[in-house]
């Protein structure tokens, strides 16, 4: 059933370019699924281990920067009159290395946060988010500041043979991020269904007795960490490509906030979870737009929000499983009783 499921909404998402003719509708949906990556990458953290990373845009901006500053080059000076000349690489070795750097990121900042985590870790992150941004704010020579860069080319698909394709239209956006968030899915649910996801959720379920059975709760922390960040790069990789800008305010708390409310509504813990939530809560403000004022939108934003995690208070994916759940049980129990009452009858 859940495969069948998966391969509906697959082919579903596949057919979406072939019969939306908008490209301000198709924009949103690109931009959509570029934050459901960095969502399902803050879940791996928050929905597994129970992580609360409110500086995970960090790693999302420094996938962005790397992939850009790669992409386009540099020429910034050092100390000792000595200058550090880096000439453009092709975009697609942007989008490796911003998921290098950002994994390696993700290791440093679990290596030293893990050891306090709970409050103190969420202070960690927001702090560690707020220093990049910073960098990128004040390092004008290498980022340009609040002046942005600019004129960031396009990811081109090298094709043996045939030279390379260079994703420029909306169409070719769309089926790249497409592809990138399949492949994100699929390879965090290998993780949760493996060993190592047992023991993430043994760490959030029960820490000291994960820790009496052998699991290495710094290990694991960092380790999920670190492919959450790599994930997170690179959905920062592919946006800094699509939109072709990009300057400080990516690092803006709001992002974060985005990424939280996504796994949150949809149901964190959940593989589907940030996907639904991450639809919703993207794309609501698009259907608004039309018929609401700006301010009118954020009320009903806060409100349909507030309205879903009341109604279903484990996020829609989980609670809707559980119904669906208790339906089929409930249908299932009744089945005998009525067999049996037929029997009684049929023997009288």
């Amino acid at each position: 059933m859940r495969i069948a499921l998966t391969i509906l909404a697959v082919a579903a998402l596949a057919s979406v370019p072939l019969w939306l003719r908008d490209p301000y509708l198709l924009n949103a949906l690109i931009t959509t699924g570029i934050f459901v990556i960095g969502a399902m990458s803050l879940n791996l953290l928050l929905g597994f281990t129970g992580q609360l990373s409110l500086g995970h845009i960090a790693f999302f901006g420094i996938g962005a920067y790397v992939s850009a500053l790669t992409s386009l080059g540099f020429d910034i000076g050092l100390p000792g009159d000595l200058r550090l000349v880096h000439a453009p690489w092709p975009p697609i070795a942007g989008f490796v290395l911003a998921i290098l750097v950002a994994g390696l990121c993700g290791y440093f900042v679990g290596l030293l946060s893990f050891r306090v985590r709970g409050a103190y870790f969420v202070i960690v992150t927001i702090s560690f988010a707020e220093v990049v941004r910073l960098v990128a704010l004040n390092w004008v020579e290498l980022t340009q500041g609040p002046l942005a860069l600019t004129n960031i080319p396009s990811i081109a698909l090298p094709l043996p043979g045939f030279g390379e394709l260079t994703l420029r239209t909306k169409m070719q956006n769309y089926y790249l991020v497409l592809v990138v968030a399949l492949t994100a899915y699929l390879l965090i649910t290998r993780l949760v269904h493996s060993h190592f996801g047992r023991a993430m959720r043994g760490l959030m379920e029960n820490e000291t007795l994960a820790v009496s059975v052998g699991i290495d709760v710094t290990k694991t922390l960092t380790l999920a960490a670190v492919i959450s960040a790599a994930i997170a790069g690179a959905a920062g990789s592919l946006y800094a490509h699509y939109i072709r800008i990009i300057d400080p305010e990516v690092f803006a708390f709001i992002n974060t906030v985005t990424m939280v409310i996504m796994v949150i509504s949809g149901g964190k813990g959940s593989l589907a979870g940030p996907v639904v939530g991450g639809l919703i809560f993207e794309l609501l403000p698009v259907a608004l737009r039309p018929v609401m004022a700006p301010e009118a939108q954020w009320i009903a934003y806060g409100g349909v929000l507030i309205a879903i995690l009341f109604v279903l208070p484990r996020g829609i994916v989980p609670s809707l499983a559980q119904r669906f759940r208790r339906r089929r049980s409930g249908t299932t129990a009744l089945a005998p009783v009525a067999l049996t009452e037929t029997a009684v009858k049929e023997r009288a």
